[in-house]
């Protein structure tokens, strides 16, 4: 019976050291960054500027010249596998 209660208590004690080594080494090494104002400035602007790139493309974009590729393109594969 007393060994159980220390065996118990050894296993409750390790888990306690594992757990507070892990809490420790959370607040020590963050998971976030945090970046200086020039630096969220310039990822602002790129940031931007590649959601305009995007916008343009997506104006530019034909559905229907899509689709007819995307239709050649399955006929071929279908052709491929007979």
């Amino acid at each position: 019976m007393n060994s159980l209660i220390l065996i118990a208590l050894l296993i409750s004690i390790i888990l306690n050291i594992i757990i507070g080594m892990l809490y420790l080494s959370a607040r020590r090494n963050p998971y976030y960054v945090i970046y200086d104002e020039e630096t969220k400035s310039q990822l602002k602007r790129r940031v931007m500027n590649l959601k305009e790139d995007l916008e343009s493309e997506l104006e530019e974009f034909d559905v229907t010249e899509w689709e007819k590729q995307l239709e050649k393109s399955i006929e071929e594969e279908i052709k491929d596998i007979k």
